[in-house]
């Protein structure tokens, strides 16, 4: 129940600094640890495969997309300012974190209990990550693409929106005229000069 409570207060902390902070940047670190935290909440409730999920496709996929969006929408808009370089202060941080994992990965190893989960269905247990069993591979893809396939798709076509509003606002809006070389116009002049400059007669 602690770890419920410090997850909870976590989660609505990262969840105010996404809205809140002063730079997109700031925003999408802030989004990272609140991903963090969620999966930390499947963990706990024996979803070994949706924590795994959460870390894979949002922290992995989902976060750099976002990335992808705020460097092209901020691209263009003023130069770019060196800061410190904080290059030779990363090895320090980076071995303690290495150590930690490293630590908590034994632990588990160590201490770890095959847990029985009830089956989805109700009536027996089954070990964790067999079919059937709550949290499985097999329970959470036969609920996704049965009961909760329409959440699932729209959640797919508003990336796909997304997706596309990002490359109409990072375009270029200005219209191609035949002079310019992007132009199909263009390319065909800039091959009838490349011929005429070899010598060899127009078709």
């Amino acid at each position: 129940m602690i770890l419920f409570w410090l997850l909870a207060v976590l989660l609505v902390g990262t969840a105010l600094a996404v809205i809140m902070a002063p730079k997109p940047v700031y925003s999408v670190v802030a989004l990272l640890g609140h991903f963090v935290a969620l999966a930390i909440v499947y963990l706990s409730l024996s979803a070994e495969f949706i924590a795994v999920t959460q870390i894979l496709v949002y922290s992995g996929a989902i976060l750099v997309l976002f990335l992808f969006v705020i460097a092209l929408l901020s691209s263009g808009n003023g130069g770019i300012t060196l800061g410190p370089d904080r290059l030779p202060k990363i090895p320090t941080p980076a071995l303690i974190a290495l150590a930690l994992t490293l630590i908590a990965i034994a632990y588990g190893g160590a201490h770890a209990v095959r847990q029985m989960l009830p089956v989805a269905g109700g009536g027996g247990a089954l070990p964790v990550g067999a079919a059937g069993a709550f949290g499985s591979v097999a329970d959470f893809g036969a609920t996704l693409f049965t009961v909760q396939l329409l959440p699932f798709e729209l959640t797919a076509l508003l990336l796909m929106v997304a997706i596309i509003g990002v490359v109409v606002l990072a375009g270029d809006h200005e219209a191609l005229t035949a002079n310019d070389p992007r132009s199909l116009a263009g390319l065909r002049r800039l091959e009838r000069e490349a011929i005429l400059r070899e010598g060899e007669p127009l078709r």
